[in-house]
């Protein structure tokens, strides 16, 4: 079978990534557009899991949300289909934990790491969907600049951060603070 390619000129909808044969490939659709990733270099995963280390106590202890590093299929538009690298949903009303991804409507923050092969999208299709969905922040991390490019919904340029990263998400009392250049310096192994 031949392997969907993001140039592909049909419309993708969420039904037609679920048919899919499971390949090892992660797909996402955003308007349309199909996004074909494969697994994840080891520098990729290992930003993740301490950046997920980095927040999890933070988000849990403050009631920010669920913090969540694996493949999930959210659908914050009718249509489309993401799987951030890491993401925080938003509280329930209730309080419950989600039991389904399609209860997560709205995200306090999404992150991908780049590749060569999803930087385009990373910065262009994905970021404008996230922005277009009012994901409070989101995050690209760019492994071999050492650096993040911090969006928010009205944003026309990134903010650059390289040293620290501040978060205050909506309803926290304290910023969660993360050392950039101490977690590069880990993740890379220098």
């Amino acid at each position: 079978m031949r392997m969907p390619a993001a140039t592909d000129t049909r419309s993708w909808t969420p039904d037609d990534v679920w048919a899919l044969p499971d390949d090892g490939n992660r797909y996402e659709c955003i308007d349309g557009v199909l996004l074909v990733t494969p697994a994840a270099v080891s520098e990729h995963q290992r930003f993740i899991e301490q950046l997920f280390l980095n927040l999890a106590p933070q988000v849990r202890t403050r009631a920010l949300g669920e913090l969540r590093c694996l493949a999930a299929d959210i659908r914050l538009h009718p249509g489309n289909l993401v799987q951030p690298d890491l993401f925080v949903a938003a509280p329930a009303a209730d309080g419950r934990l989600v039991r389904d991804w399609s209860e997560i409507t709205s995200l306090r923050l999404a992150v991908e790491v780049l590749s060569p092969s999803t930087a385009r999208y990373d910065r262009g299709l994905k970021r404008r969907y996230y922005q277009r969905a009012l994901v409070e922040e989101y995050w690209i991390v760019d492994l071999e600049a050492r650096l993040v490019e911090r969006w928010r919904p009205d944003d026309e340029r990134p903010e650059i951060l390289s040293q620290t990263l501040t978060w205050q998400p909506s309803g926290a009392d304290e910023p969660l603070v993360v050392d950039l250049e101490a977690l590069f310096k880990d993740v890379l192994g220098e």
